[in-house]
């Protein structure tokens, strides 16, 4: 089920995706490449009406990322704007030449040249819009310079455009020498409106404060909605030492550093960049100007706050009571209900770990309305609804709590939220067994938001209940055998999140589930059990059950009834009922495996007493399952039938493909048993009924490719075909059954002693 307090963690950073870099003590100077889209704007106000309306707002769209980012290569910028405009590209490399080629005075005539564009009744740039600010402040920042450093501006033009022309030769005998047309291509719409690139920000000296902010913003906001967009991390943290080389106290360079860190599971580097963040927040004085003396107060309450969310993260959860404990007392000390607020959810996380309390819950989203914080409120309604899932309340109750946080969302617009509920949903409706419904509501947060690749200032939901949710509908697909489309999801979520992104285990995980089922399915029971290793690394509870699985179907009994006792006790310490009930379930199929059918009954009425307290619907239809089998295997088929036609409905409408084909198999075998003491023309009716049941498990099994208990259905409808006297057909299954049987490796275990 999706976690949904990972946005608790306070980010002073992002307001609207906004870095407030209030401390940075670089201005903006001119530069070669500022140089060459000076150039540009100039013979943009030249080109005037020359330019069709397309062109210009192509233009217009260009000239924003290029104001904002860092210097490019002069290549690089003369193919972002032929994109747009091919002449006019070629008018601002003719207009570089002549100023590099030329004398120091041409420059000086240019910086000159560009006063007239505020002059005249209408100008042709105002002094108040992008543009006009950015011309204002290169031509300040160039009447600053002395002689010596405009000399050192006209070198580096001249080698910067040297360079561009050096490139263009090689370019140029690289084409001749492979006679490659491709390398003259246009370039991708991406590389102008995608997110940075490490050789795009390397720069001789230190960013500005306008190329710093932009920088920092971009990175926290990828970090946050689309981790695959942003730097790699050892990229990003190599610019943000380079940062913070030319100015250490630029905080919110620690704290990108931070949420870095965050990424690579790297704790004592993120608690280094946290604490430095906290502490430059301090020394600057930044938060005292905007909030008074109460600004060092507040910088130190959320730093002990976010400092016990980091160790709460890791699973130091004794060091993160005590920085909460710390964080509590200051904000009370301060008065500050706000950060008391976010306190008192992350001591609720704090406290579940050791006992189940909604107590604590209930009181953080009652005064979370009472201050007007929906965020944390809504949080709250989450946590609460997800822990009393678990504790087994029904599933209208939930869902008219879930109506009511949604409410909230919509009023405040709170469009992450609205994504954790659903994927909350859709997790809920998985735990009670009614894939339809979850499967409706992961098909209404995909039709949410696009999949196709959009522009880094659009929000891109490549967060956590995105990829929670395509798990859920990868799962789906396999359970119901649909194997082709489980992989293609399984392969977008792996472009989408990759190994080293922090949401990347949940596709791990899911992605192993799958193709264990798939070799169990398969009878390649090596292949499963090498596949059990990276399942209990990701999780371990999972891993378990799945060895033992593994060791009950090689026969190796006593092994596996180890195991599952000991994963039996755990679970019931952690309170996992869900887990409790499948283990429950194994446990009774190896009383049967071992012919102790009378000891298994406890077994499986304790586990549905679970299923039914806990409103585990799906878990409990297949428990009342293994309980008609039980009463066919003590000689009451009548009965078994009996209570078979109340638990197969759930399982046909909302069951994996391979339950369903287990259930008919079962449905057959209890009317053969039960047709022993029929009539005879009764009793080949009974039997008729049963092949039709069996053609339908069948096909249920060959669906998920379940070769043994395509095996065990091909022997049953030969003994039945046999017993009705048609030869042919007894004859087509015996060859079939055969060819398995030669494939499978036979166990020795009695075919009636098998539920699944």
């Amino acid at each position: 089920m999706a976690s949904v307090h990972e946005s608790l963690y306070f980010n002073p950073m992002l307001t609207n995706g906004v870095v407030h870099a209030n401390v940075f003590g670089v201005r903006d100077w001119v530069t070669p490449h500022k140089m060459a889209l000076l150039v540009l704007l100039s013979e943009l106000g030249r080109a005037g009406a020359q330019l069709g309306l397309l062109e210009r707002r192509r233009l217009n769209r260009l000239l924003l990322p290029l104001l904002q980012g860092p210097d490019m290569a002069l290549s690089r910028l003369r193919k972002a704007i032929e994109e747009c405009c091919p002449h006019l590209a070629g008018s601002v490399h003719i207009r570089l030449k002549l100023m590099a080629e030329g004398e120091l005075k041409d420059m000086e005539q240019f910086f000159d040249d560009l006063s007239d564009s505020f002059s005249g009744t209408e100008p042709e740039v105002h002094k108040t819009s992008v543009v006009g600010l950015f011309l204002r402040h290169m031509i300040l920042a160039y009447n600053k310079l002395s002689f010596s450093q405009v000399y050192k501006l006209y070198t580096a033009l001249q080698q910067y455009f040297q360079k561009d022309e050096k490139k263009d030769g090689a370019d140029e005998n690289e084409m001749e020498l492979t006679n490659s047309e491709e390398l003259d291509g246009k370039m991708e719409k991406e590389e102008l409106d995608g997110p940075l690139r490490e050789e795009e920000i390397a720069c001789s000296g230190p960013l500005s404060q306008k190329q710093a902010e932009y920088f920092l913003s971009q990175q926290a906001s990828l970090l946050k909605n689309d981790e695959t967009k942003a730097l790699a991390p050892a990229s990003l943290q190599k610019e943000l030492n380079n940062l913070l080389k030319f100015n250490p106290d630029f905080a919110e360079a620690h704290y990108l550093s931070y949420l870095n860190s965050l990424r690579v599971q790297d704790v004592f580097s993120s608690t280094h960049s946290l604490l430095h963040y906290f502490d430059r927040l301090i020394l600057t004085g930044a938060e005292s100007k905007s909030n008074g003396d109460e600004g060092y107060g507040r910088s130190l309450r959320y730093a002990a706050l976010n400092l016990a969310a980091l160790h709460c993260r890791f699973g130091h959860y004794q060091q993160a009571e005590l920085a909460l404990q710390e964080a509590i007392r200051i904000a009370q000390e301060s008065n500050d209900h706000v950060c008391l607020q976010h306190c008192l959810s992350w001591l609720y996380i704090l406290e579940q770990k050791i006992f189940d309390s909604c107590v604590l819950l209930e009181h953080s989203v009652n005064k979370s309305l009472h201050f007007g914080l929906p965020y944390l409120a809504s949080l709250g309604i989450q946590s609460l609804v997800q822990q009393r899932a678990f504790a087994g309340k029904a599933a209208n109750k939930l869902m008219d709590a879930l109506k009511d946080s949604d409410l909230l969302h919509w009023k405040h617009s709170l469009s992450e939220l609205i994504d954790i509920s659903i994927a909350q949903k859709t997790a809920i409706w998985r735990l009670y067994g009614r894939s339809t419904m979850a499967l409706q509501q992961a098909q209404t947060l995909l039709s949410m938001n696009s999949l196709e690749a959009v522009n880094v200032g659009v929000q891109q939901n490549n967060t956590e209940s995105f990829a929670v949710v395509l798990c859920h509908l990868a799962e789906l697909h396999a359970e119901q055998g649909y194997f082709a489309a489980a992989s293609e999801i399984l392969k977008h979520l792996k472009e989408r999140f990759p190994p080293n992104s922090q949401h990347a285990q949940l596709w791990m995980l899911f992605d192993q589930k799958i193709q264990f089922e798939r070799a169990m399915n398969d009878g390649r029971y090596h292949v499963a059990d090498t596949l059990v290793a990276g399942i209990t690394a990701l999780n371990s509870i999972e891993g378990v059950y799945r060895k033992a699985i593994v060791l009950k179907a090689q026969n190796q009994m006593s092994e596996a009834h180890k195991l599952l006792q000991k994963l039996l006790i755990h679970c019931q310490k952690i309170k996992n009922t869900e887990m409790v009930i499948r283990v429950l379930l194994s446990i009774a199929e190896l009383y049967w495996r071992s012919s102790c059918h009378t000891i298994a009954l406890p077994v499986l009425l304790q586990a549905l007493a679970l299923a039914r307290e806990h409103s585990l619907q799906y878990l409990a239809s297949e428990t009342v399952l293994n309980l008609a089998f039980s009463q066919l295997i003590l000689g009451i088929p009548e009965q078994a039938l009996n209570i078979l036609h109340m638990a197969i409905e759930p399982v046909l409408a909302h069951g994996a493909v391979l339950d369903k084909g287990c259930a008919m198999f079962l449905v057959a075998k209890c009317q053969v048993a039960s047709a022993a003491s029929y009539t005879p023309q009764k009793k080949i009716e009974a039997l008729e009924s049963a092949i039709l049941n069996l053609n339908e498990a069948k096909t249920y099994f060959a669906k998920v490719d379940c070769k043994e208990q395509l095996r065990d259905v091909l022997y049953f409808q030969a003994r039945l075909f046999h017993t009705l006297g048609r030869t042919q057909e007894r004859n087509k299954c015996a060859m079939l059954f055969r060819q398995l049987h030669q494939e499978l490796p036979a166990h020795g275990v009695p075919l009636i002693n098998a539920f699944k």
